[in-house]
């Protein structure tokens, strides 16, 4: 596999996985990133679960052959698809996908009430019910498919009337009757201010990057593979499907954002 100075490969459907790139950063500021969008075929949420686990498996193998030392499939619906199939196919690479923090939330709220919000495929996917289910008897933990969320990201349109009267009318048959909201998609800590101004500031926002992160640092250091000179500062390699200069500045916004 991968050498120590080679990079840590983050994929996504689009430029939603940029909010986990964000995470990895700043507990891994050595480390060099390769970040693979695939915009030109999002929105994986709508797709069926072959043809998700196919791209998935096929920009996976990209990575490995362009040497990385570290795979993060940094999209909940890539990741419901394809990641177990990957690790089969790839028992020594460190690689990890992303999980809705529904986890974490009803540690913070037993017995509340707990919305995830994702797209449809996710929230079709077994992975997520199977989630869910494990928690059935501590918490109300809620479904909420969002078609169309990711497409704002997708388009820069992170802070507009449209965005938020999206998010009010997707929200409102909840709102007001909340504990927390677990946000399983990558693309939606960019509107992660909206809902919370939708919802008011007593639900709790919960998302799965951070937790991602610490993961593959985890899984890095115990292949012998984390950067370890402390003066180092790592480079991002940006690339996506969609190969326009609008994308390619929107990255770069969304990563400072």
């Amino acid at each position: 596999m991968g050498q120590i100075d080679a990079p840590i490969a983050v994929f996504d459907s689009g430029l939603g996985g940029v909010s986990v790139l964000r995470e990895m950063r700043k507990i891994m500021p050595g480390e060099d990133f390769y970040y693979y969008g695939d915009s030109l075929n999002a929105p994986y949420g709508t797709k069926t679960l072959y043809e998700v686990r196919k791209l998935t498996i096929a920009h996976t193998r990209d990575f490995i052959e362009m040497g990385a030392k570290g795979v993060v499939v940094a999209c909940n619906t890539a990741t419901s698809a394809a990641v177990r199939t990957l690790r089969e196919m790839y028992p020594q690479l460190p690689l990890v996908g992303i999980e809705p923090a529904v986890k974490p939330a009803v540690e913070a709220f037993p017995h509340g009430r707990i919305l995830v919000m994702a797209t449809p495929m996710t929230i079709r996917e077994e992975k997520l019910h199977k989630l869910i289910e494990r928690f059935a008897g501590e918490a109300e933990v809620i479904p909420l498919a969002c078609p169309g969320l990711m497409d704002f990201v997708e388009a820069g349109n992170i802070d507009s009337p449209e965005i938020y009267g999206f998010l009010r009318d997707i929200l409102h048959p909840y709102k007001g009757n909340l504990d927390a909201v677990v946000l399983g998609c990558t693309h939606y800590p960019f509107v992660q201010k909206t809902i919370q101004e939708v919802l008011g500031e007593k639900v709790q926002i919960f998302d799965g990057g951070e937790g991602t992160a610490k993961e593959i640092k985890r899984r890095l250091s115990v292949a012998g593979l984390l950067q370890n000179n402390a003066q180092r500062k790592g480079e991002i390699i940006y690339k996506n499907s969609d190969n326009s200069q609008e994308k390619e500045a929107l990255f770069w916004k969304l990563l400072n954002y």
